[in-house]
């Protein structure tokens, strides 16, 4: 799992520290910007100014200038040293002394105030709280004594704010805000000086194995803990990563997030404060002090002094993902969100996330790539780009530069395996599918549906029609030859009629029909040209298709019209006149368009009821004259024209009566145009003398009193009656029909009528329903009447009371005025003209 995250850098040679002696050892470093001072043992300072440059192979440098050296006279080792760059003062450890430099020529500069000796180790707050801008914070340990001092150094003097007392004597220490984490004889703390609060953290034995308390960021410490662990700390001593491990010999650490790089007896170890995982290992004998200062790590042997010096995190992220180490890359990308400009980042991460995707594309994860594509808002046609022939000629889309991926195209990455080739059309269809769904395709909306279209064609996608029959982009001058070749040809009218060529469609769909091509994604096409031409808005193509269509099939065919609004429904629109014409050679297209007119949209005109009604004559006298014909089929051809008949009141019923006069089965039809003529008494002749057909008789009464009142309709009954009792006909009066007809009937006739008409020597028995409905209607209707005048009495008699009592009111008004006006003064009177007498 490595990764080159540091290169090693020389920055001060060992002539260039030691010179001509040879027992001199490197013993601390500290680093300001770009001065560099180092302790020795022989007690000298020595001040090194470093100049970053880059070499002609493009890799980083260090131009080293030894700018003073200072003996401070103490025959001790220099133990540590600490930058006060805001007071330009350095602050040095030697012989347990803390003693103050200046900075550039250090020379000892005099300080008042405390005076530190006997000190074993001290640390700089690198989060101070004193927030005086000119002074520095540092906690200070002393030998043999169970206690850190707080301290602040000034320009001119060392002052102590504060001792607090700790359980055991403290070995190493880091300093964060008020916080002190320490490393005691034998576990490591943290401790809160200001409010005297203290947390354990884990044992630890300082007389085996030096400590490391390392500062890593705001409240957060780093520990050399046992096992071989870099153990993180908080200030409330939670440990919110996981530990690092390292070797068991660390004897320094050093912090360049999102690395911790520590240091043993043989090996620099880069290990991911992310992942915890090892990173890189570099070889380094006699390392001796290693350090970090403002995101320079600083590495020193006895003798000589390196940089390690960070790759920059975009090459290790590519290298990662060279590596095809997705989620390291990944997680690195977000770790760098800290160190680089927003907008710049944004743009790094989209990136990255593409890259990554397009691995995961090439290894055929396909919800892991979907992913990283949308969230790092992959411009799709990068990827239409690897699948030939799918992106339209007319594109202008070039390839990112640099490449987001290694591969040509599709044959490239399946190497001919078709199973590979059809999963990666299937994802490329899913993933162009939610594209078109969402704001991602904005501005290449052509590519995107042409590219669609292609992949729907190809692998015979159900969606290819969806696409087509909703609002698209695909290009014409593309698709229609792909659409051919894979002969969606069906899908090519489709395509034709969505840009405005419905000519060219409805040719394609004719040759489908006709089986010229063979295509069969719609097994009822014929039906859909149909349809497709009853809502077409150019009637030049629909008068040239509409003859083909009723060639094919009349009843089918018909439906171009009658599917379509009539020009007395919408201007613009084909008149029902024009198709009539345009039908009298298709005689079956032409009585179902009629009968559409007529009985579906209720046209009111005589001439298309009588058109219809001689059509159905003409087919009735047609199949009464052909021997073949079946009583079912007269049976139903009477039946429409019966009904038409009855129903209309609007088609010529003289000239029909003419064409049907002779046929003596049709005499229910001649009877029912004899009613429309009101000549019922012919009517009833032929029902009852003729077609001799009773109920038929008494529901020919019931029809034509249907739209008028009682009077009109018992005057047909007894025209019935009288035709029944009339005995100049052949056979003579039909008594039984007769009375059957009244005591069916008793409501519909005067019974005082028909007394007078029925012979004398008829029984009354006979007569009895007759003459007790008749009875019972009479009384009915004298009790009704009965209760209708008392009804209207009472009425009355309520008015009256009404008016009585108003005229009583008035009159009580009128007598009150009255006396008063006879009782109070002229004045008083005047003010009573509100009092309305005139009621």
């Amino acid at each position: 799992m490595s990764v080159k995250a540091f290169e090693l850098v020389p920055a001060v040679e060992r002539e260039q520290v030691m010179g001509e002696k040879v027992r001199i050892n490197i013993e601390c470093i500290e680093c300001c910007g770009k001065h560099l001072y180092l302790g020795t043992n022989d007690c000298f300072i020595h001040h090194f100014l470093l100049e970053e440059h880059t070499t002609a192979k493009g890799k980083l440098a260090y131009n080293v200038q030894k700018l003073l050296h200072k003996y401070l006279g103490l025959k001790k080792p220099v133990a540590e040293l600490k930058a006060a760059s805001a007071l330009e003062r350095l602050i040095v450890l030697c012989d347990s002394s803390i003693t103050v430099v200046d900075m550039g020529t250090l020379e000892p500069v005099p300080t008042g105030g405390t005076k530190l000796k006997g000190v074993t180790a001290f640390c700089i707050n690198e989060n101070p709280v004193t927030g005086d801008a000119f002074c520095v914070e540092m906690a200070v340990v002393l030998a043999r004594r169970r206690a850190v001092q707080i301290c602040t150094v000034h320009e001119d003097r060392v002052q102590m704010l504060k001792e607090v007392t700790t359980p055991e004597q403290p070995c190493a220490l880091s300093l964060d805000g008020y916080n002190i984490c320490l490393a005691l004889s034998t576990q490591y703390m943290i401790l809160n000086y200001s409010t005297g609060a203290s947390q354990d953290l884990f044992p630890y034995d300082c007389e085996e194995r030096k400590p490391i308390v390392k500062r890593i960021g705001r409240e957060e410490f780093l520990l050399a803990a046992p096992g071989g662990l870099g153990m993180f700390a908080n200030a409330e001593g939670i440990s919110q990563r996981a530990p690092v491990s390292w070797s068991e010999s660390v004897i320094a650490a050093a912090v360049c997030f999102p690395y911790v790089v520590a240091l043993d007896e043989g090996f620099v170890t880069v290990h991911s404060m992310l992942d915890q995982q090892l990173k890189q290992t570099l070889s380094f004998r006699d390392g001796h002090v290693l350090q970090d200062f403002e995101g320079k790590v600083v590495l020193a042997s006895s003798k000589a002094v390196y940089i390690l010096v960070p790759l920059p995190l975009e090459r290790q992220i590519q290298d990662l993902l060279a590596s095809h180490r997705v989620e390291e890359a990944l997680t690195l990308t977000e770790a760098a969100q800290r160190n680089i400009p927003k907008e710049k980042y944004q743009i790094l991460h989209k990136r990255i996330l593409q890259q990554a995707g397009f691995i995961q594309f090439g290894q055929l994860q396909f919800l892991e790539a979907k992913e990283h594509f949308r969230k790092g808002q992959l411009d799709v046609r990068e990827l239409i780009s690897l699948y030939p022939l799918l992106l339209p000629a007319s594109s202008s889309f070039t390839r990112c530069h640099p490449p987001l991926h290694e591969f040509a195209d599709l044959n490239h990455l399946t190497q001919g395996d078709q199973e590979k080739v059809q999963r990666f059309k299937r994802f490329l269809i899913s993933y162009l599918h939610e594209v078109r769904c969402s704001d991602s395709a904005n501005g290449f909306h052509e590519d995107v549906d042409t590219a669609l279209l292609k992949l729907y064609a190809e692998t015979g996608h159900e969606s290819l029609l969806d696409l087509l029959a909703s609002d698209n982009a695909c290009v014409l001058a593309d698709s229609a030859p792909w659409l051919e070749k894979h002969h969606k040809y069906f899908a090519l009218g489709l395509l034709y009629h969505y840009n405005g060529q419905d000519s060219a469609a409805l040719q394609m769909w004719v040759k489908i029909v006709n089986g010229d091509l063979q295509d069969s994604t719609r097994p009822d096409l014929f039906e859909y040209v149909v349809d497709f031409l009853s809502f077409c808005s150019n009637l030049d193509l629909v008068w040239r298709h509409a003859d083909w269509a009723l060639q094919k099939d009349q009843k089918i065919g018909v439906q171009i019209f009658t599917k379509r609004f009539t020009s007395e429904e919408k201007t613009g629109q084909l008149n029902p006149d024009d198709v009539i014409t345009y039908l009298q050679n298709h005689s079956q297209a032409l009585l179902l368009y009629l009968e559409h007119l007529v009985l579906e949209k209720r046209l009111q005109k005589e001439k298309y009821h009588t058109h219809l009604a001689v059509l159905y004559a003409d087919r009735v006298l047609g199949l009464i004259s052909r021997p073949s014909a079946t009583d079912d089929q007269l049976s139903a051809a009477r039946q429409k024209l019966q009904r038409l008949l009855k129903e209309s009141n609007l088609y010529r019923v003289q000239l029909l009566l003419g064409k049907i006069q002779d046929s003596e089965l049709l005499l229910l039809e001649r009877a029912t145009l004899h009613g429309k003529s009101e000549e019922h008494d012919k009517a009833l002749h032929i029902l009852v003398h003729q077609f001799k057909d009773s109920a038929a008789a008494e529901e020919y009464c019931s029809w034509a009193s249907a739209s008028h009142d009682q009077f009109y309709r018992q005057n047909l009954f007894h025209q019935l009656l009288s035709v029944y009792l009339d005995p100049d006909v052949p056979g003579g009066a039909q008594t039984v029909a007769a009375v059957d007809l009244l005591n069916r009937n008793a409501d519909d006739f005067d019974a005082v009528r028909v007394l007078k008409l029925l012979p004398e020597e008829w029984s009354l028995p006979l007569l009895r329903p007759f003459l007790c409905g008749a009875l019972r209607a009479s009384v009915h209707a004298r009790c009704t009447s009965q209760v209708a005048v008392g009804l209207a009495r009472a009425q009355n008699l309520q008015l009256q009371h009404d008016r009585v009592s108003s005229h009583d009111l008035c009159f009580f008004l009128f007598s009150i005025k009255i006396f008063l006006c006879l009782s109070l003064p002229p004045f008083h009177v005047r003010r009573l003209t509100w009092l309305d007498i005139s009621i």
